[in-house]
């Protein structure tokens, strides 16, 4: 998250609010914009387990067609 300038409260806002696309039945992207960055789409790759577990941060992330 530090290499990419997003905090605590984007990654949490990006969780309750983003737009989600499902992989599989255990893996999808959460993605959103925010006005106040440059660097849009910022997205969350994540695994649904016990718990939901964030693999990695991401952004200028593009949706595939």
């Amino acid at each position: 998250m530090a290499q990419r300038g997003i905090c605590e409260g984007e990654v949490r806002e990006l969780l309750e609010t983003g737009e989600t696309r499902y992989k599989d039945q255990t893996h999808l992207w959460i993605a959103k914009a925010f006005a106040d960055r440059d660097d849009n789409l910022v997205c969350a790759a994540v695994v649904l387990e016990d718990k939901l577990v964030i693999k990695t941060m991401m952004h200028h992330f593009q949706w595939e067609p």
